[in-house]
């Protein structure tokens, strides 16, 4: 069994902003990055699928990955201001958990078509936001066509 990861990169602009939390109340939890005209990443991108290796000696068409990855991922999100252009960011913050959650989901949700085989599968979606910054979710953690809701109680940012 192999693990295969692809590396992507794609610039996007964000701002963290919870539309059920005041206006305070997002300053003081998000700070900065709550900034009214956002600010923007150099985001990258990992994407893992595992498998045996196939007749041609690869685990994982690398072609139909980036394709499917550029469809997915890359077009959707590239050059956008996430708040403003991705619909599901209308309704949750656009932190780079969220973003790792939707790609998966997006992913998962179109890898079928890409890989109609049993091999190989989705292993793990990793977003870098910053050098410092990086996050990580696996398909079995990510509900299919879900995207996790942020709430938070007032009290609970005190």
């Amino acid at each position: 069994m192999f693990r295969v990861t692809r590396r992507y990169r794609f610039a996007a602009s964000h701002r963290l902003h919870a539309p059920q939390l005041s206006d305070p109340e997002n300053r003081q939890l998000y700070g900065k990055c709550n900034n009214p005209y956002g600010h923007g990443h150099n985001y990258e991108v990992e994407v893992s699928a595992r498998g045996p290796l196939d007749a041609s000696g690869r685990a994982v068409d690398a072609e139909r990955l980036d394709e499917l990855v550029k469809r997915q991922v890359l077009e959707p999100f590239g050059h956008r201001n996430l708040n403003a252009d991705v619909s599901c960011f209308a309704r949750v913050a656009p932190t780079s958990e969220n973003l790792a959650v939707e790609i998966c989901r997006r992913l998962q949700e179109n890898w079928s078509r890409a890989f109609p085989g049993e091999w190989p599968k989705l292993d793990r979606v990793r977003v870098a936001e910053t050098a410092r910054n990086i996050f990580e979710v696996k398909p079995f953690e990510v509900k299919p066509f879900e995207v996790k809701r942020f709430q938070v109680k007032a009290h609970e940012i005190e």
